[in-house]
């Protein structure tokens, strides 16, 4: 399968096409939206979307001995937090068999 981008340019024209709101309408909504996910993450808040998937900060200890994959350089990092995501129960379930044929059912 083919990986392809889905860009908030064409969100907010899906939207669009559903609705029939206006695209500048949808695209301060969609605006709206990420900005909440974000200020939410930048003060420590776990945002949940119930059948989608969790958005947490988790922070990575921090290691003496970090070395820059670019020049091969050894550096100290200080502990930092990074954005993750956990996909939800139905998003597992949907996604589950995109990569691949079905299993062959064991006859044995």
């Amino acid at each position: 399968m083919a990986v392809t981008k889905y860009t908030k340019a064409e969100i907010i024209d899906s939207v669009y096409e559903k609705t029939g709101m206006s695209r500048k309408e949808i695209r301060t909504i969609v605006d709206l939206f990420i900005d909440g996910i974000k200020d939410a993450l930048v003060n420590g808040m776990i945002i949940e979307l119930r059948g989608f998937g969790t958005f947490e900060v988790k922070i990575r200890k921090g290691r003496q001995k970090a070395r820059n994959p670019k020049t091969g350089e050894f550096i100290a990092s200080r502990p930092h937090g990074i954005a993750a995501f956990r996909p939800g129960r139905e998003l597992k379930q949907e996604v589950w068999n995109l990569g691949g044929e079905p299993e062959p059912a064991n006859d044995a």
